[in-house]
């Protein structure tokens, strides 16, 4: 049975709303990048982490009453981890190009798909994944600062601990609840090494629009575009779009900021896609049923 029109008509619209989404995210890291000979990758940090939390907390206006112990420690280290994931991220932006710092982070969670699929052929994916960070590390960006790597490395690791914490916080916190009170934590954490780092350049009138513009393309819109397309979407599906990042990220790197690549720098960035579209689909298959005996 095929599937309807309408169906496939809501899939690609809602395939379309995530691509938007990953492009919106990567303009507004664009932006931040702009930004860093003004108010450095920390004040950045800052400027997006603050003005997502106003955004966040006003649209989801979460009920602090009646909370736990548990509840508030889990969405503490939940914040903790969102803020230094943004900052190490920022942090390896100041340093190597914005494709090849999206295409490592996105290293982390790959290696959390393969560690929890418990298969053997989960580390065909981590091989690909292996020879695409090799080729990477060709000149295929340019020179890649080994610092810039470390931090979009660190970003990395931190992405798999958001997704692991972000997963305990839904299910404690009902819709943008707990992201909310996890970005309020984050922004909260982050902003006195902000202001150590800027001072009061962070108040100009000038660096306080383009802030809240990467906070409302590098969170708001895509947050609210996700959400939009998961009602459409298999879980699974979308998991396979966010792997595009990469890509996306590289073009937006030679549009918006003249970030030029070679073909040996394509071919990384292809490599680690189809690495991590394959531990996501391996993920979402179930396991094969074991051999009969006789």
């Amino acid at each position: 049975m095929t599937a309807k029109p309408a169906a496939r008509g809501g899939a690609v619209a809602a395939t379309s709303l995530v691509v938007l989404g990953l492009a919106c995210q990567e303009v507004g890291a664009a932006i931040a990048v702009i930004l860093f000979p003004s108010v450095g990758p920390l004040g950045m940090v800052s400027l997006r982490l603050v003005f997502s939390a106003v955004i966040l907390l006003a649209i989801a206006r979460p009920r602090l009453r009646g909370r736990s112990g548990a509840d508030w420690l889990t969405v503490a280290g939940f914040g903790l981890v969102l803020a230094l994931m943004n900052a190490l991220f920022y942090l390896s932006l100041e340093r190597i190009p914005l494709g090849a710092a999206v295409t490592i982070e996105v290293l982390g969670p790959l290696a959390l798909s393969v560690i929890t699929g418990r298969r053997a052929s989960s580390w065909l994916w981590a091989g690909l994944a292996a020879v695409g960070v090799v080729l990477l590390g060709q000149g295929s960006f340019g020179h890649l600062d080994p610092i810039g790597v470390v931090f979009a490395a660190g970003a990395g690791a931190t992405w798999a601990g958001y997704i692991l914490l972000s997963a305990r916080t839904g299910q404690r916190f009902p819709r943008f609840e707990g992201l909310a009170l996890a970005m309020a934590v984050g922004a909260v954490a982050v902003l006195p090494f902000g202001i150590a780092s800027s001072g009061a350049v962070l108040l100009r009138p000038e660096v306080l629009g383009l802030g809240a513009a990467v906070a409302i393309l590098s969170s708001t819109i895509p947050y609210a575009l996700e959400l939009i397309a998961l009602r459409r979407l298999r879980a699974g599906t979308f998991a396979v779009l966010m792997s595009l990042a990469p890509a996306i990220a590289t073009l937006t790197g030679l549009l918006l900021l003249g970030q030029r690549f070679t073909w040996v720098g394509g071919l990384a960035v292809a490599l680690v896609i189809a690495a991590s579209v394959g531990a996501v689909r391996q993920a979402q298959a179930p396991p094969a049923p074991p051999a009969a005996t006789g």
